[in-house]
């Protein structure tokens, strides 16, 4: 599992030559692209996200996604159980000049009607933001653009605006994804308040360490969803993973899931021992299904008793988690008994993809916010510290 390194000036000077070999790969795609769009006027953002395995580039007008490439990483790293962070750094500098390329073209657009760069910086794996990072310098360099730098959970709350182009803040924001679980109440594009989050293990982490442990590869979230719908959640208890307060009772919005890992890993320890007793078969489909009822029974409790104290009527999910299938029936319909409206972003704009970079990039250009090209890569960054990201303002759009 240990990949051989690689300096972060070899990674930059092999992105560079990829970039330099973006314009002649426009001209082998051009054809696939659709016709130029008319009467642009809205801030048009070309973004990149290489913040951990997708290798993912967008070219977003306001809020319409005029071209969104992904190419993922998944097979690459199975065969570790995992992402391993060097190999990851070196697909993408195999595939970020391509995929550049095809943003472009896809788009009908030429860079004349690009009005900004932009890339995720903030939070992830060092090398792989590294390399959208020098990537998009080069460009914003090359083509006298402005240059933003993203923060990687502002790119999924901004993943919902895709789907609906009248939302507006505030409301409340229930991110879940392989490396964070929050409640972030939204009152402004910048403007985040952490209500609520995981201490420990975050949700989609606790999928794919409870996936491992039953066998069943990687990534977990995708295949315990689809397991679960054989099985049966009540099958057995598992313990929630309340949060105690110093002063007595539990927190109303914090969670814990390490403790679920924890009790999932005993169960099926005691399983495999009984099952071996009898010649039989570990329940996996009810493993599988009592513990994605334990996590969604903690999120949706937490999301509803959040949006209700601070008075909050909409709730948009954000991150990787945001495609559970549980997860949206029972939230869409905990939520409405309480007159709340839920927004799922489009399933494709789930998981990690440059599209809600872009439009999380609009939002703050909009604002009048640039980046400097000094910026660099920043593995742990709350939400609350966006603004460090942004060293000058420009005049904001009218």
């Amino acid at each position: 599992m240990v990949a051989q390194s690689s300096s972060s000036s070899e990674k930059q000077s092999a992105v560079a030559r990829a970039i330099a070999r973006t314009e002649e790969q426009v001209i082998e795609y051009s054809a696939e692209g659709p016709s130029q769009p008319q009467g642009q006027s809205q801030t048009t953002i070309l973004a990149i996200e290489t913040s951990c395995d997708e290798t993912a580039v967008a070219i977003v007008q306001g809020r319409t996604v005029l071209s969104s490439i992904v190419s993922s990483q998944i097979e690459t790293h199975q065969r570790y159980g995992g992402v391993v962070p060097e190999v990851a750094s070196r697909e993408h500098v195999g595939m970020i000049g391509n995929a550049i390329a095809q943003a472009l073209s896809q788009s009908g657009l030429d860079w004349t009607q690009v009005d900004a760069i932009a890339t995720t910086c903030a939070p992830g794996l060092v090398g792989a933001l590294m390399v959208g990072i020098t990537a998009a310098k080069t460009l914003a360099m090359v083509h006298n653009k402005p240059f933003l730098g993203v923060h990687h959970l502002e790119g999924h709350i901004h993943a919902s605006y895709l789907g609906d182009q009248d939302l507006q803040p505030p409301f409340l924001c229930l991110l879940v994804s392989g490396g964070h679980t929050s409640l972030i109440q939204v009152q402004d594009t910048g403007s985040y308040t952490i209500l609520g989050k995981t201490r420990d293990d975050a949700a989609g982490e606790a999928f794919d360490k409870v996936a491992r442990l039953l066998g069943l590869g990687y990534p977990g979230g995708p295949v315990i969803d689809r397991l679960a719908k054989q099985g049966n959640s009540k099958a057995f208890v598992l313990p929630e993973g309340k949060i105690s307060q110093p002063n007595g009772g539990f927190h109303r919005y914090d969670a814990s899931f390490s403790g679920l890992k924890t009790a999932v890993r005993r169960l099926i320890e005691k399983l495999q021992t009984e099952a071996s007793a009898r010649k039989g078969e570990v329940p996996t489909a009810d493993v599988a299904a009592s513990f994605q009822f334990t996590v969604v029974k903690a999120l949706v409790k937490r999301a509803i008793a959040c949006a209700t104290d601070y008075g909050l009527d909409t709730i948009v999910v954000g991150g990787g988690v945001a495609a559970n299938s549980e997860l949206r029936e029972t939230l869409s319909r905990a939520a409405a008994e309480y007159g709340i409206r839920v927004l799922f972003p489009p399933m494709k704009y789930c998981t990690d993809n440059a599209a809600m970079i872009a439009c999380a990039a609009v939002a703050q250009f909009n604002r009048g916010m640039r980046s400097p090209l000094t910026l660099g890569a920043q593995s742990k960054l709350s939400l609350t510290d966006i603004d460090k990201l942004y060293a000058f303002e420009q005049k904001a759009l009218d």
